[in-house]
Order: C-alpha cells, then sequence, then structure tokens
C-alpha cells in the first residue's frame, strides 16, 4: 500500500500573521522564508502524527483489493473520490458506489471502506497498483483544525526561524523536543499490523 498527497492544501493551518506574531517579526522582509517555514511545519506535523491537517487529496494506491474492508492512512477521511482497478482484461474500471460503503468515521480514526452487503471485490488482473482509490482527507478548513497541532507548527517555526542550521552547537535542544513531543502525541494516529 503507497499513498502521496496529489492536491496539496490551498491553505495552512497557521496563517502568515500567526506565524509573525509567534517569531515576534513586524516586516515583510522574511515573508518567503516564514511562508515555507509554515508549510515545511505543516508537514512534519502531518508525518509524525500521520493525520491530514486541512483539506487535501490523497491518493492510495494497491496491488489488491483487501478482505472485506480496510482503513484508509492520513485521517480524518472527508470523502472518497473514486477507487478504479484494473480488471482481468488489463483495462483500467471505475467501481461503482453501490459496490461499496465509505465510513467516514471520527476525527481520530482512520476513515474505512467497506464492502456493502452480498456484494464482492472485482477480480483483478494482478497488476502491481492495480487499485487506485483517490480521496479527500482533513479537518476541512484550517478554523477546525485542533488547537494542539497548531501549536506544534508554531513551535516549529519559532524554533526553525531562531536555529537556522541543523546542528546548534553549544545549546540544548531537549525542551523543543518535549514540548513537541507533548503536543503532537495528544493526536497521533496509531497504525497496527
Amino acid at each position: 500500500m503507497r499513498w502521496k498527497v496529489t492536491t496539496e492544501p490551498t491553505r495552512e493551518p497557521v496563517t502568515l500573521q500567526e506565524a509573525f506574531a509567534q517569531i515576534r517579526v513586524t516586516n515583510n522582509d522574511e515573508r518567503d522564508l516564514i511562508s515555507d517555514m509554515v508549510k515545511a511545519a505543516r508537514r512534519y506535523v502531518e508525518r509524525f502524527t500521520r493525520t491530514s491537517l486541512v483539506t487535501q487529496t490523497i491518493t492510495l494506491e494497491m496491488d489488491w483489493f483487501s478482505c472485506s474492508d480496510f482503513e484508509l492512512p492520513a485521517p480524518p477521511l472527508a470523502s472518497v473520490t473514486s477507487i478504479k482497478y484494473i480488471d482481468t482484461g488489463g483495462t483500467q474500471q471505475t467501481l461503482s458506489t453501490d459496490v461499496y460503503l465509505v465510513e467516514t468515521n471520527s476525527n481520530d480514526r482512520p476513515g474505512r471502506i467497506r464492502l456493502k452487503y452480498n456484494q464482492s471485490w472485482p477480480s483483478l488482473r494482478g497488476d502491481p497498483n492495480g487499485v487506485e482509490i483517490i480521496y479527500v482527507a482533513g479537518f476541512g478548513e484550517p478554523a477546525s483544525v485542533p488547537d494542539h497541532y497548531k501549536q506544534a507548527m508554531k513551535l516549529l517555526i519559532g524554533h526553525w526561524y531562531v536555529n537556522r542550521e541543523a546542528v546548534v552547537v553549544g545549546t540544548a535542544t531537549k525542551e523543543i523536543e518535549d514540548a513537541l513531543a507533548d503536543q503532537l502525541w495528544i493526536g497521533r494516529t496509531v497504525e497496527f499490523a
């Protein structure tokens, strides 16, 4: 199972003004740098927590259909756009919504795709990545993103603004690591094998 973000969010959970306030900057001289830090902080938080913060489109590729149901990574799931597969003749088909059911669940658990009653997954030819699921994930608008994720982003932005190199000589960084962990473990999605 492989997935990637195919349509990035159009807005960030932390605004540029909030980032400026966090690092106590009042001029626009480093606007592009700070904007890049905001995006990088969101990606860091999403990767650590395995969660999508704001609306984005994700493409999941699988070699085959799972048993009767399966979870979609990077919750919360908003909707499923399409499920496509390579049939036994080698033609890509779009699976009818009459076959499956989408469970968006809650913000803290991955959404699921399940077979409807008396349905079965179609036969596949067996191509690598023969199943493609396109879906929308995220809490929605930036205002809907829980505060602990935003606070973690602000901590990262502040830390990166002050410490612009990978190694800071003579400075203890344990405090930033502990503060981040406190914020991010709150919402981390745990995956079981």
